[in-house]
């Protein structure tokens, strides 16, 4: 049966990502909105619904560290184990627009948190994330909602997308109950996935310390990895690029910010070295941009990014 559920997880995970990519694609094209806000707005806050669901359940139980130890984890899986999984099966486009706003915004929130979270660093007693914070947190959440949806569309900003076939001939209302459906899939099958992968690896006799630090922390990206991997594939790489950033910046802005609004977070476990991790790696993309083909993060610049993931899940299992 674990394997049945192990398949049949897999194959909703790989369903559920194909169809989010050609409905969040066509709805696109339709609302003349490009591939990469669809994938920062809702493809970004849909596969980071995960990660909302337990930090808010972490911060109802006062376990604030745990809230922040999934943000910061899930932001750096993001974009070494995604990204750089993503470039080896697929290299993708990093346009002008993405480096003057979307990836210095994400670096941003990342260097914004660290500075709230430090409150020692400013002569506070402990570093806690308080509810006043959490709250702005909430407020620069709506303002870049708005601003991304009103943002100016640059002939940069858009690659040509594959053709979504059928969906392209839908009306919207099909077409958003196809995304959300498709969502839906993907948790579920992400759920249902690592569960049983989790089980298995228990009957193999791995310890929960281990099995937590490395396969729950890839499962339970597993959503953002599948959709991204298969939306480079499909030749959407913007979509992909900005389903990894928007959960980058949902993660800081909206599921800390709601978590800390409910009750105060405090920082305990988490150090200076995963918060500089998760800085490290968006300022790696701009790097990248600019090495081997420019504009393009490629093959080796992919492999660097897991290489570096994995140095980490290592310097975690180490400490």
């Amino acid at each position: 049966m674990l394997y049945l559920f192990l398949i049949l997880g897999l194959a909703l995970l790989l369903a559920g990502a194909n169809f989010l990519v050609d409905s969040s694609v066509a709805i696109a094209k339709k609302a003349k909105i490009s591939d990469f806000v669809i994938g920062l707005t809702i493809v970004g806050m849909g596969t980071s619904a995960p990660e909302l669901f337990v930090s808010i359940s972490a911060a109802l139980q006062g376990m604030g560290d745990m809230a922040i130890g999934n943000v910061i984890g899930s932001n750096i899986c993001n974009i070494m184990l995604i990204l750089g999984v993503t470039a080896l099966i697929a290299p993708f486009g990093v346009n002008r627009a993405n480096l003057r706003r979307d990836i210095p915004i994400t670096a941003l929130a990342s260097i914004v948190l660290a500075l709230l979270s430090f409150d020692t660093l400013f002569g506070g007693k402990t570093n806690v994330i308080s509810c006043g914070e959490g709250v702005a947190m909430l407020v620069a959440f709506i303002a870049f909602m708005i601003y991304s949806f009103r943002r100016p569309q640059d002939s940069t900003d858009d690659e040509e997308p594959a053709n979504p076939g059928l969906m392209s001939r839908l009306n919207y209302p099909i077409l958003i109950v196809i995304a959300l459906a498709s969502l839906a899939a993907l948790i579920y099958g992400g759920n249902m996935f690592l569960d049983s992968t989790v089980q298995l690896a228990r009957i193999l006799g791995m310890s929960d310390s281990v099995i937590s630090i490395t396969i729950v922390a890839v499962g339970t990206s597993l959503p953002e990895l599948v959709t991204c991997v298969i939306a480079a594939l499909k030749g959407n790489s913007q979509l992909a690029l900005g389903n990894a950033l928007g959960s980058n910046i949902f993660n800081i802005l909206l599921v800390l910010g709601a978590a800390a609004a409910i009750s105060p977070l405090a920082l305990v476990g988490v150090d200076i070295v995963d918060y500089s991790l998760m800085i490290v790696s968006a300022l790696m993309l701009v790097l990248f941009s600019f090495t081997l083909r420019h504009n393009v993060i490629d093959r080796w610049e992919g492999a660097i990014f897991v290489a570096g993931y994995i140095g980490y899940m290592a310097y975690l299992l180490l400490k």
